[in-house]
């Protein structure tokens, strides 16, 4: 796609039913994302998601949707307990059906993506805002919007590809740094929130169905109300409960005939 000029495009999935529908959709690619501690599980930060919870919801992300390339997030859970630890996360993501793993970069993490890549694990490093070093809700602010933001990411890029990286995700920062990016690597870079020069971009699947309490970045298209419509469907079921509505006869399952025998 990149070579015709096409691009492509990558949602966050959680669930199988979300995964078979995306699918069903034509989306390219597939991020289980660590973010889904927060949209789906309610913590205040991505860092509390463990790989466990990850690797259980790849399966099922891959059931719902064999064709589109699956990626991983590498936890903070594995990050902060060292390489080795990265590593079999890695391996442990591709066992689960994914294609690639994505890792949370700051500049000295080339080594690490190095050593994912010579593993035979295409691995995505994530540059720009990186969630996991947030700590405070006022912390998600845009990156590299000045010239010496814009040169080291345009250097940490360079320094990825070198490692091995087999693919950029670069989130939060202005359109000319993502220009930048592009025009300084050869690999893919998707874009969070990045303007358009990247090759593919990627959002929050809750946050483009308006489903959760969290007001969505501005960079998300917010393409439906699901809370609308769910919390809607939920007082229509109240409702009815209360009004006697439901159940009703055809809610019910009915007896089969009963034979003189079957009384004795």
């Amino acid at each position: 796609m990149k070579q015709r000029g096409e691009k492509f495009a990558m949602l966050t999935a959680y669930d199988y039913p979300t995964a078979r529908a995306a699918q069903v959709a034509g989306v390219h690619s597939l991020l289980v994302g660590d973010s889904m501690g927060m949209v789906v599980l309610g913590h205040s930060s991505t860092r509390e998601i463990p790989l466990s919870a990850l690797l259980l919801v790849a399966e099922a992300v891959r059931r719902g949707a064999p064709s589109p390339f699956l990626i991983g997030d590498m936890p903070f859970e594995a990050m902060a307990s060292g390489d080795s630890a990265v590593l079999a996360a890695a391996h442990a993501f591709l066992t689960a059906g994914c294609d690639a793993v994505k890792i949370e970069c700051e500049p000295h993490h080339a080594e690490l993506i190095g050593k994912v890549s010579r593993a035979g694990i295409p691995a995505i490093a994530h540059l720009g805002l990186r969630p996991q070093a947030v700590t405070t809700s006022d912390g998600y602010r845009a990156q590299a919007r000045d010239d010496a933001g814009l040169r080291e990411l345009v250097a940490i890029a360079r320094r990825m590809e070198q490692a091995g990286a087999s693919m950029l995700l670069i989130e939060a920062v202005p359109p000319e740094a993502a220009e930048a990016v592009c025009r300084a690597v050869s690999i893919l870079v998707v874009g969070c929130g990045a303007g358009p020069s990247c090759d593919g971009h990627v959002v929050v699947t809750h946050d483009m169905l308006g489903l959760g309490p969290a007001k969505p970045p501005k960079f998300v298209p917010v393409l439906a109300d699901l809370n609308g419509a769910i919390e809607s469907a939920m007082k229509r079921y109240v409702a009815a409960i209360a009004g006697g509505e439901y159940p009703g006869p055809q809610h019910s399952y009915s007896m089969r005939s009963i034979t003189h025998g079957a009384n004795r």
